[in-house]
């Protein structure tokens, strides 16, 4: 039998709720389908190349056997409308075929125009249930079989199903117009391939003239980086009253894990995290994703994950809940220049609320006040209207943490304000040796609650990073604790404030907790206190983690440390009292500047007293005075 010339035919099986409308592609087949009726049979080892969509009621296929689309096309086998069959050819390969074995049942092969995204050096042939461009839906690119019930226009899809069981099969792939998606539900089970490009993807939205509505979306993801939603390119996504979730995958055996991002299939664990699915991921030049009244969790890893490769990236969650439903995970991930805002938003996360990456992410925690969702309503382009505006309600955001509230790996700026409420673990400011910004205001209501006691801990970079194995950069690396006493640094003045420090300021809060800068290396802590109350230890200290050695199976010791306190040698600690300013001290603190306002005032609990030494003397604590030197406040 001879398949020719493009035409289309209607499928009205058990498959769909209503007729589905499958492009059938152009092209001739060079074997006869060996076909009995409505059944296809493929030997082992032999190629059967199918150039036309083609339903049967049976499909076998045997041992070795393959069958292959024309050039410019490739094929997808749905079974009673679901996507499956179809596994990558090897680990880290591009490429996937449908598996040997017998399929029964409303058995579409749906022969559709390729779709091909490069990221990096690799090429990914995306197969989608549907692709949207410009025009609308294009129907020659989609793999229509696979979408169910409700109904699909050129502007708009309202309650469709879309299901796979397969590898690297994506929902719905949005590229250069505007579209709606109104209550789908999707459901990938299997793994994906990267979620760098969106391959295996349940919605991929890409271009700078795309925007993407989700709405009202229930998506379940079971697999490898198998991601909810992903806006790349220059995509605007908003997804409002949604529930996204992504749960881990089974690594291939001979997986090896990799920050070369191209075959990253599993988190770094140098983050001091597992896991293998993050649930959405933020790429590519000034792409947006607003996440509005919606909840998204990953198992592990992260669920809102900004990445790299395009400065203008901006995330927001608005009134919505995040986080992790394993031991570990993040709530954001903010890289490069991403601007990450949380306003009136629950984060229960595992390890972390956001991990700042850096070199120059700006990130604010806060409400959702009426002013600040109608400025974000205009800036990101939300296109909410004022009577929607009206009815969003204003809320404070909380944090719950496992463990740290937000942990440095690269420098940044981060603002908390508002009735903002972070509950942590441990500490709630973990700076592993960057540049920071940190500003708290407490005007109104906003508390830091760590249960260890610490604020704000500062340590050197306790990742080991990759290790070049034959030219890939592998993630073998071992980090071991320093056994030795660092060596004074001449050169770097530990009394000064220079850029590159460690800065926190408090404003108008009420704070209980210690500040420990642990670095070897010359960076020093910024305290500034303004028309705020104190109450611990703040002091320079020797840092030491639990373990002598952390490598990938103890990544989770990574960042905790026991801290004794003791002179600055490379790490300063300056203190800033501004007007209005207490601190309590609690313990032996060593600090190399001490700054008081006229107003300012440093204490010891009640019933105790408080000393000051200035480079071994005995010095009277007074309002209005700045002390600089090796400084040592003890209480009796």
């Amino acid at each position: 039998m001879t398949l020719t010339s493009r035409r289309s035919f209607l499928i009205a099986g058990s498959a769909t709720a209503a007729a589905v409308l499958v492009p059938v592609a152009s092209g001739t087949a060079t074997a006869a389908p060996k076909a009995a009726g409505r059944t296809i049979s493929v030997a082992a080892g032999e190629t059967y190349r199918l150039a036309a969509t083609t339903r049967v009621s049976r499909l076998t296929i045997g041992d070795g056997g393959r069958i292959v689309a024309p050039d410019g096309y490739d094929i997808s086998l749905t079974v009673d409308g679901v996507e499956t069959g179809q596994l990558l050819t090897a680990t880290g390969a591009t490429g996937t075929l449908i598996q040997a074995g017998t399929y029964r049942g409303d058995v579409v092969l749906t022969v559709a125009e390729s779709n091909d995204v490069t990221y990096e050096t690799l090429t990914f042939p995306f197969r989608q249930a549907l692709y949207v461009g410009s025009g609308g839906v294009d129907s020659a690119k989609s793999v229509l079989s696979a979408v169910r019930g409700g109904k699909v226009t050129g502007t708009a899809a309202r309650n469709i199903s879309i299901a796979s069981t397969g590898e690297c099969f994506n929902g719905v792939y949005v590229d250069s117009g505007s579209y709606t998606l109104q209550s789908p539900t999707i459901t990938l089970d299997g793994n994906g391939r990267s979620d760098f490009a969106g391959y295996g993807a349940a919605v991929v939205s890409d271009g700078s003239a795309t925007k993407l509505v989700v709405d009202g979306a229930r998506i379940s993801n079971r697999g490898v980086v198998r991601t909810t939603v992903i806006a790349d390119g220059g995509a605007n996504v908003l997804v409002r009253d949604s529930l996204l979730r992504a749960r881990n995958g089974v690594l291939p055996a001979d997986y090896q894990a990799t920050v070369e991002t191209p075959y990253m299939e599993s988190v770094p664990w140098m983050l001091g995290l597992d896991g293998n699915v993050r649930a959405t991921n933020l790429i590519g030049r000034n792409s947006i994703a607003t996440y509005l009244d919606s909840t998204v969790f990953s198992e592990t890893w992260g669920a809102l994950s900004v990445e790299g490769g395009g400065s203008g990236l901006k995330l927001t969650a608005i009134n919505s809940h995040v986080g992790n439903t394993g031991d570990y995970g993040y709530g954001t991930y903010a890289i490069g220049d991403a601007t990450v805002r949380v306003l009136g938003s629950r984060f229960d996360v595992g390890s972390y609320a956001t991990i700042i990456a850096g070199p120059a992410a700006v990130v604010h925690y806060g409400d959702s006040t009426h002013d600040a969702v109608a400025a974000l309503n205009t800036e990101l382009g939300l296109g909410l209207s004022d009577a929607e505006l009206r009815t969003i309600p204003e809320r404070s955001t909380v944090v719950d943490s496992g463990h740290f509230g937000y942990m440095f790996f690269g420098a940044g700026q981060l603002t908390l304000d508002g009735g903002t409420v972070i509950n942590s673990e441990r500490a709630t400011f973990l700076n592993k040796g960057q540049q920071t910004t940190i500003s708290v205001d407490g005007s109104q209501g906003a508390r830091l609650n760590p249960r260890d006691g610490v604020i704000l801990q500062m340590i050197e970079l306790d990742d080991p990073g990759p290790v070049n194995v034959d030219g890939k950069m592998m993630n073998v690396g071992v980090y071991t604790e320093p056994t030795t006493d660092p060596a004074k640094d001449s050169s770097f003045d530990v009394t000064a404030v220079h850029s590159t420090d460690g800065a926190a300021t408090f404003s108008s809060i009420s704070l209980q907790g210690d500040f420990y800068n642990g670095m070897r290396g010359g960076k020093n802590m910024v305290l500034t206190f303004e028309d705020s109350t104190v109450t611990g230890v703040i002091s320079a200290t020797r840092a030491k983690h639990r373990v002598s050695s952390i490598d990938s199976s103890t990544f989770y010791e990574l960042g905790i440390v026991t801290n004794t306190v003791q002179a600055a040698v490379n790490n300063g600690v300056v203190v800033k009292l501004h007007s209005g300013s207490t601190w309590t001290v609690t313990g032996t603190s060593y600090l190399t500047s001490l700054t008081l306002a006229a107003d300012a005032a440093v204490r010891a609990p009640r019933g105790r007293s408080v000393k000051l030494t200035v480079d071994g003397t005995e010095t009277a604590i007074a309002a209005g005075s700045t002390y600089t030197g090796a400084l040592t406040l003890t209480v009796a």
